[in-house]
């Protein structure tokens, strides 16, 4: 299996954090030298490891926004 490279470019932020430490987040990620996009995924403390997450383009989360702000929570 080929290595994956990614660079964190920006925190945005932190959903939530399970008891081993593993934190949901919401950063934008470099992947394999692209252009970075909107990322959600678990990652470990030290961001070495992480879980399946979900990509998303600028306009997949300006959609995605846009549906939240929509919701009656």
């Amino acid at each position: 299996m080929a290595e994956i490279k990614y660079e964190i470019e920006q925190s945005i932020g932190v959903l939530s954090e399970n008891a081993k430490g593993w934190k949901k987040e919401l950063n934008l990620v470099s992947w394999n030298g692209r252009e970075a996009k909107y990322d959600l995924r678990d990652w470990d403390s030290n961001h070495e490891k992480m879980g399946k997450g979900l990509t998303l383009s600028k306009e997949e989360i300006i959609e995605l926004k846009a549906i939240l702000n929509q919701l009656d929570i």
